[in-house]
């Protein structure tokens, strides 16, 4: 049975899910980057940890971390209420279409009730139509007009 938990991030078992999930993710078709090496591990999780805002929640199956979602509580100038955009949803390939997605994200949307958030925003690549299915599912649907996802990388200060 698939359990939801809020990540302790003074828990070993929570810190090396984290850092194995998100390396699975960025080796998935959908995440397509370079692999963290454990430098990097340990200063994202201590990031995330340090972070006020933070939202991780870890899907577990028995005693196996197989999903993941962050998130980070934000302010929406336009509702004058907080809100939740989500950065990353993550599921191992053997548990997909098995409904973890569904609960992270049904227990991310609990979570911004009880935080009296007016909204929950995330981006989603074109081609990952699951997992436009799941937020439509979910009451999920394009922001109003089109929108673009502009970046713009800065110098690594580290």
């Amino acid at each position: 049975m698939i359990e939801i938990t809020v990540c302790n991030y003074s828990d070993p078992a929570h810190r090396e899910a984290i850092a194995s999930l998100i390396n699975a993710y960025i080796d998935d078709e959908m995440g397509g980057g370079v692999l963290l090496s454990q430098e990097e591990q340990q200063r994202m999780i201590d990031g995330l940890s340090a972070h006020p805002k933070s939202i991780v929640l870890l899907a577990c199956d028995a005693d196996v971390f197989v999903g993941m979602l962050t998130a980070f509580e934000n302010f929406s100038t336009f509702t004058a209420q907080p809100m939740i955009n989500i950065h990353d949803v993550f599921v191992l390939n053997d548990w997909r279409g098995k409904g973890v997605g569904r609960k992270l994200m049904n227990a991310i949307i609990a979570e911004a009730g009880k935080r009296k958030c007016s909204r929950i925003t995330l981006e989603v690549r074109k081609d990952n139509v699951k997992a436009q299915n799941l937020y439509q599912s979910l009451g999920f649907d394009e922001a109003g007009h089109g929108m673009f996802y502009w970046r713009k990388y800065l110098t690594n200060t580290v």
